[in-house]
């Protein structure tokens, strides 16, 4: 990548989102003449324009290649074992065990503000780091650097999370179900209804760990 001043800025708030969108049907692109970044939704007919002028401008648009659901997941694993709160972390490691990772993940810090707006800034530098490197690997001259410099990556290494794994090499959601099935099988008949209606209170009120 070059730096050119004369050159239009890119839209660098468009860019940032394009690179976190990740759906199989979204594609964007960097007009290297205007800065501009065009979005294009496989579904939307009215895209039909934005793909014609691309195909007229060879070399004008530059395809951007977002973050991956894998490398975006690594993320939220890297933030989990940043978390002190062992409570947290714990709600962390379950809300992040399965399909619907992301959605649980986000629900259950909502309750923490705190941690919320750090785990905003957490992606925000992990997501600049692999915008930069993206940028580095390309041969195109753009308008300026991106504002946010070059961010130092977190402390925590970028490798799998340690997760509680059971003897048959369960997850963590299986594991906690199976130790929690244990717990209610070593109950007294007549403790049952009240341990039920605990449990529906608990499913009620907290969504976020259903699944």
């Amino acid at each position: 990548m070059k730096i050119d001043p004369s050159l239009p800025a890119p839209d660098w708030v468009a860019l940032e989102t394009a690179f976190e969108h990740n759906a199989p049907e979204t594609h964007s692109y960097l007009d290297l003449e205007t800065g501009a970044v065009l979005t294009i939704v496989d579904s939307r007919p009215e895209d039909d324009s934005k793909r014609a002028m691309i195909r007229a401008h060879r070399g004008r648009f530059v395809h951007l290649d977002p973050a991956s659901s894998r490398e975006q997941y690594r993320w939220m694993e890297r933030f989990v074992a940043s978390v002190e709160d062992g409570a947290l972390k714990e709600r962390l490691i379950l809300a992040i065990d399965g399909k619907g990772a992301f959605r649980r993940f986000k629900d259950v810090l909502l309750s923490y503000p705190v941690e919320r707006d750090r785990w905003f800034t957490y992606r925000a530098t992990l997501l600049h780091i692999y915008i930069n490197g993206w940028l580095q690997t390309k041969e195109m001259t753009l308008g300026e650097e991106p504002p946010w410099g070059d961010p130092q990556p977190p402390e925590e290494p970028d490798v799998p999370l340690e997760k509680p794994v059971g003897d048959r090499g369960e997850g963590p959601t299986e594991t906690l179900r199976a130790k929690a099935l244990s717990a209610i099988e070593a109950l007294p008949p007549l403790e049952l209804p009240a341990a039920l209606a605990y449990l529906k209170f608990l499913a009620e009120r907290q969504p976020s760990v259903q699944d």
